[in-house]
């Protein structure tokens, strides 16, 4: 017995030998590619190969080649043992979380900017003691906790934190455990917003596209702008607040408040001089970036679909990539009244949680583009699943992200495993200490020239926290930093939503 061992061994040595020969054969060779090189190089470190590089035994060849195996984190036996958050300032508020398991391990999410953590938080004694790899089976449980816009905060969240644990557990980037990517880097549009005069706007405007290469931008056309500006918008008064601004965005402070009505109810009308001067801004910003830069605009006002429609006939000759949220997401048949009159492209999407609340757009073609916020739209999975029934309509999809960099990134491998995908939202682009938030865990820069670098190589969604810069940026209200949440263990309620 111990001689066929030994014979085995033998043969195993000389193909050891042999195989490294030929490798090394192939790095030597200059015509060898470098890429091909850089891969012969990490194999022979990374495999058994390595040890007839450094002579050593078959026995010995093994013991090395496993050595560095943590055989503690055992996919299977993972458990969620914990979940904390830090809020964070940005946009007003964004929190992120962290879901702790048995094995050391940990996941990052985010709850969409504005939103409360305890929409996350109360879905922590709901996934405790589960397997985080599981995610959809979790995500579907969880799921019913969620709703429209900025209250599916807490389950896009936590799915985002599973996709991340699952991905460390699996040592590979989350777009791998989505079936794969189209690109390896994904293309970026930079917010650009309002300015106080034109000057002010051609700054804004240069420092994204010449400082930081975007090629790609978003600008505001609000009614906000005819401020002062007597016969461009009718029944305007009526909406005036103290400071003379059109106070038609909504009022927290006062439910009975006019301003919480909705687009269609508010008969504010645009006339034909209002319309010349919010052209007057669109060829403005047209003569300074040019036609090789894809111009989309949003935060026009609230006035229904028929202003909607004279916008964009009045806006149309600039070519613009899309009208985005002319009117709100749910009025199906007038989304499909303003794309249907309108050669510019339309979009909406960043409050529409889950794919089934996207299909009527998409069936009925009501819009030209999809914008889901992955934050809202139930996280990595359901958003694929969202760009992916619009493919299969011809549909497009942008998507809108406004947070710290870890729904950022989750959004990049969500773009990266979409083929139909266009372009990211950067809401962040003028703090300079956004980036810093993170640092990536294989050295590569975030952002390179308006495009995000999908992680190749590291596992999940590839970012680790820079703790300090966190603590200088937590919100003012709430300055603890992943502080124990055992007030959230108890489940104190039956959620099954069937008998």
């Amino acid at each position: 017995m111990k001689s066929i061992l030994q014979k085995i061994i033998a043969q195993n040595k000389q193909q050891e030998k042999e195989t490294a020969d030929a490798m090394q054969a192939e790095i030597n060779d200059p015509q060898t590619s470098d890429s091909r090189r850089s891969f012969l190089k990490k194999s022979a470190l990374g495999g058994i190969s390595l040890g007839a590089f450094m002579g050593l035994s078959f026995e010995d060849t093994i013991a090395q080649t496993t050595s560095k195996v943590k055989r503690a984190s055992n996919p299977s036996e993972l458990k969620i043992t914990d979940m904390r958050y830090a809020l964070t300032s940005v946009l007003g508020g964004t929190a992120i979380i962290r879901i702790d398991t048995n094995q050391g391990i940990y996941g990052l999410g985010e709850v969409r900017d504005g939103a409360d953590p305890r929409y996350a938080l109360m879905l922590k004694s709901r996934i405790l003691g589960m397997n985080p790899c599981n995610v959809e089976m979790i995500f579907k449980a969880i799921k019913q906790f969620g709703g429209q816009s900025r209250q599916a905060g807490g389950v896009c969240a936590v799915e985002m934190a599973l996709w991340d644990l699952c991905g460390k557990a699996y040592n590979v980037p989350a777009w791998q455990l989505l079936g794969g990517r189209y690109r390896d880097k994904v293309r970026l549009y930079a917010d650009t917003p309002e300015a106080g005069s034109p000057e002010e706007q051609a700054k804004l405007i240069k420092f994204r596209t010449e400082d930081q290469g975007y090629t790609w931008l978003k600008m505001d056309i609000s009614i906000g702008e005819l401020k002062g500006k007597p016969g461009t918008v009718v029944n305007s008064k009526f909406w005036e607040n103290a400071q003379g601004n059109l106070a038609q965005w909504g009022d927290q402070s006062n439910y009975m408040s006019y301003g919480n009505t909705l687009h269609p109810f508010t008969q504010i009308q645009i006339t034909d001089k209002g319309f010349e001067e919010l052209a007057k801004i669109a060829e403005n910003v047209r003569s300074m970036v040019g036609y090789d830069i894809p111009i989309s605009t949003d935060h026009y006002g609230h006035f229904d679909h028929n202003n909607g429609i004279r916008l964009g006939k009045a806006l149309e000759k600039y070519r613009l990539a899309w009208l985005e949220d002319i009117i709100s997401w749910e009025y199906t048949d007038q989304w499909k009244t303003i794309s249907d009159a309108l050669e510019t492209p339309t979009t909406t999407g960043e409050d529409i949680y889950l794919l089934k609340y996207f299909k009527p757009l998409i069936d009925k073609k009501a819009v030209d583009i999809i914008h889901p916020d992955l934050a809202s739209s139930g996280g990595l999975l359901e958003t694929k699943r969202i760009g992916d029934y619009a493919e299969e309509a011809g549909i497009a999809m942008a998507m809108h992200q406004a947070g710290t960099p870890v729904s950022f990134m989750a959004n990049v491998h969500c773009a990266a495993a979409t083929q139909n995908f266009l372009a990211l939202e950067h809401h962040s682009v003028d703090l300079p200490w956004w980036e810093s938030l993170v640092k990536t865990t294989d050295g590569r820069k975030m952002i390179t020239k308006g495009y995000a670098n999908v992680p190749l190589s590291a596992p999940g969604l590839g970012i680790e926290l820079n703790e300090d810069v966190v603590k200088q940026h937590l919100d003012k209200r709430d300055k603890t930093f992943f502080a124990p949440t055992k007030e959230w263990d108890e489940r104190r309620s039956h959620d099954r939503i069937f008998s």
